[in-house]
């Protein structure tokens, strides 16, 4: 008899902008690509990223106050979550307990390079381009109390080129973030990261 298969992870996506990540997120869902599905949606603002998650079907909440740890462990608990994973959110995210581990976040540079507060969208890139980097790319993390240092689950690189200017590097980088949010996503759900001593180790698939 064989072993009952796995229930589908139900992720909160959270965001605050256009909503890209989120929509790449779903279009590998929906292509069979990522074993998953989109329980919640929340934004830090009303955006255009809310607006397309609700076109979607997407249950969607915009915040109206500060998102405090208890408060996101109920929202995200009540609705049979146990992942969030955030897509352009500009806030720091209070992890609660147990959370902890199962909160990710890409960021559009090689960390540790070129993160911490402040440090988002046309920001990062123009501080690459101003950097006389010659490669930059993105990064896939997990979570902690602090702005871009959790664990780093996976990097992906891309040419900085000599005539870049910060929109053309960014949508060079996010053609990168496109293919390495869900392969990262994969190795998490599946059960192949641990974390030693802050670091993530990888098993083979």
């Amino acid at each position: 008899m064989s072993d009952a298969q796995a229930p589908t992870a139900r992720l909160a996506v959270l965001l605050s902008g256009g909503g890209r990540t989120m929509v790449n997120l779903a279009e590998r869902i929906d292509a069979g690509e990522l074993d998953a599905e989109i329980g919640l949606v929340i934004a830090s603002r009303p955006c255009a990223g809310a607006d397309r998650a609700r076109e979607r079907g997407f249950e969607t909440l915009v915040l109206e106050s500060e998102l405090d740890a208890t408060t996101f462990e109920r929202r995200l608990s009540d609705r049979g979550i146990a992942w969030a994973v955030l897509a352009g959110f500009t806030r720091l995210v209070p992890i609660p307990e147990n959370l902890r581990g199962r909160v990710t976040n890409i960021h559009p540079a090689l960390l540790p390079l070129f993160g911490g507060r402040g440090m988002y969208g046309d920001r990062v890139h123009r501080a690459v381009l101003d950097s006389g980097m010659k490669v930059s790319g993105c990064t896939v993390h997990l979570c902690d109390d602090r702005y871009d240092t959790g664990p780093i689950i996976l990097q992906r690189c891309c040419p900085v080129l000599e005539d870049d200017n910060v929109a053309t590097l960014a949508a060079r980088v996010f053609e990168v973030e496109k293919e390495a949010y869900p392969e990262a996503l994969r190795m998490l759900l599946g059960g192949r990261v641990t974390i030693e001593d802050h670091v993530a180790r990888l098993r083979p698939s």
